[in-house]
């Protein structure tokens, strides 16, 4: 075959090729799942809630913790953005998942590539038959080298878009795991808002105590001193004391509470806890946020939660898997080719003679794989189907979670007013039962049930405005907000990818605008 005749046959082959790599890819397209629609929450509509403070007019806020209107709680979620470490190992999988879609792409063109030369120089025996019966008639040289140098490339032809499918998948991969950082992000800022109000609850609640404390060490000095002078018994002096040590004992289990939700905060903030004394303070008030919550409308729940996007995502990129699957049923198109330079003497290696090459088309076509490719298939397709229902599973629990926040929210925000007037109530009975005990009027079992009375209505108080502010938190993590601060900001912070890039040669992955976690 003339070079004329080979360059037609190369060109033609390619142009098939082309043709072939143009076909639609098998197996499915990902369309999102059905799922149920809510069309109005039950606690901004229903008329027996009353004033529940949620409104849907508009939007949630992306920055909710700033509602509280609290500095600390601000400063701490600003560290723990900056610090977290498993936000850290999310952000990580990010540039990971970036590397890998790189590689997909890479399996659009030739898989194989290479640039070889070598020089080989060869000594044949003179004592083989053949050689020795002509070297007596004809002397031959039995000593020669050969150089060479080529390229060598070998395509697989994406014809069924097994490649393409590949593409696919490692970008839902990617945005995926954009996804599953925002979930981190969500689930990081709530846990931080979470355990401060925890531990301001528990400030106020030793707070409490101490000051229960005082008032009854001074209902112990006053039975001791009325048996003293021999108005009343002695069971008045123990029952005094006995109340005192009962809430004196609160103390130690209250402070135990508060440096473990401390070092649990130093976690999340990726620090020490030594460190959280000197940011948290020794006294505090349980923040509480505006009277009106914007919720937004349930249509808007399904684009803002970043688990529900994740769990969309990793269904688009399990549909993707099916049909590369798929594409193992089909034969496998290669196109294989070298060029290169050829001779016997590294003199002539690059003179214009000197020039080699071969191209090959191949099929491969895996026929007797008895049934493993379609059981493969049928696997694939079954982990796909689970992946809907994980969706459709996960937009109900979405829901779920929403209206039991805002019930939780509205309810104990009904239980504060109650508690309040409950505290004022006991606090005045208990000055009463202290008066008519002196003016020996009142028996101490009175000032006893009086002072229990009261340190159980306040101690309820804390845990009911603890529950109000708690609640909220809940709202607006199960609104999926909190991820938003991350827009036009990496995924790692400046000091750990400087580290990655000195280490490893990232080329301009470090520096990509981070994406939405989106199909559309």
């Amino acid at each position: 075959m003339t070079r004329a005749r080979l360059n037609r046959s190369l060109m033609g082959t390619a142009l098939c090729a082309a043709l072939l790599v143009g076909c639609a890819p098998v197996g499915p397209d990902f369309v999102r799942p059905n799922s149920p629609v809510v069309k109005e929450w039950i606690e901004v509509n229903n008329p027996s809630v009353g004033a529940s403070g949620l409104t849907s007019r508009s939007a949630p806020v992306a920055k909710w913790w700033e509602t509280f209107n609290d500095a600390t709680l601000n400063r701490l979620i600003a560290e723990a953005y900056a610090q977290n470490l498993a936000l850290q190992v999310a952000g990580a999988r990010v540039l990971q998942a970036r590397a890998q879609l790189g590689i997909a792409f890479g399996e659009l063109y030739p898989q194989s590539q290479a640039i070889g030369g070598s020089i080989e120089r060869r000594q044949i025996s003179d004592n083989i038959g053949p050689i020795s019966d002509i070297n007596r008639i004809i002397p031959l040289d039995t000593e020669f080298s050969t150089s060479q140098v080529g390229f060598d490339a070998q395509w697989e032809l994406d014809v069924w878009g097994q490649q393409r499918r590949g593409v696919q998948a490692a970008r839902s991969n990617l945005a995926l795991q954009v996804a599953n950082y925002d979930d981190a992000l969500v689930t990081l800022t709530g846990d931080v808002a979470a355990l401060y109000v925890s531990f301001r609850a528990l400030q106020e609640t030793l707070f409490v105590a101490r000051e229960n404390i005082k008032l009854q060490q001074d209902s112990v000095d006053l039975t001791q001193l009325r048996f003293n002078n021999g108005v009343t018994t002695e069971l008045d002096v123990q029952e005094a004391t006995a109340l005192l040590n009962n809430t004196m004992a609160l103390v130690p289990e209250i402070e135990s509470d508060l440096q473990q939700t401390k070092n649990a905060l130093a976690v999340l903030l990726g620090t020490t806890p030594s460190r959280m004394a000197g940011l948290l303070g020794n006294s505090g008030r349980i923040p509480s946020a505006r009277s009106n919550v914007a919720v937004g409308v349930p249509a808007e729940l399904l684009r803002r939660r970043p688990d529900v996007r994740a769990a969309e995502l990793a269904a688009a990129t399990q549909s993707a898997q099916v049909g590369i699957a798929i594409a193992d049923l089909y034969p496998q198109f290669i196109l294989s080719g070298s060029i290169g330079l050829q001779a016997s003497g590294s003199q002539d290696l690059f003179s214009s003679a000197s020039n080699t090459g071969l191209a090959s088309a191949g099929v491969v076509w895996n026929v007797l794989n008895y049934g493993r490719i379609k059981n493969n298939v049928r696997a694939q397709d079954a982990a796909y189907q689970a992946l809907i229902a994980n969706y459709q599973n996960t937009v109900l629990t979405a829901y779920s979670e929403v209206e039991s926040a805002m019930v939780a929210y509205t309810q104990s925000r009904k239980q504060v007013t109650f508690y309040q007037n409950s505290v004022t109530a006991s606090r005045k009975a208990a000055e009463i039962a202290v008066n008519q005990y002196r003016d020996g009027i009142a028996s101490y079992s009175r000032v006893l049930n009086t002072q229990t009375a009261l340190l159980r209505s306040q101690a309820n108080l804390i845990e009911a405005r603890q529950q109000v502010s708690s609640n909220l938190v809940a709202v607006y993590k199960g609104l999926g907000g909190g991820w938003q601060i991350r827009q036009n900001q990496e995924f790692l912070p400046e000091t750990v990818l400087a580290e990655m890039a000195y280490r490893t040669d990232w080329g301009d992955l470090l520096q990509q605008a981070p994406i939405q976690a989106s199909l559309n």
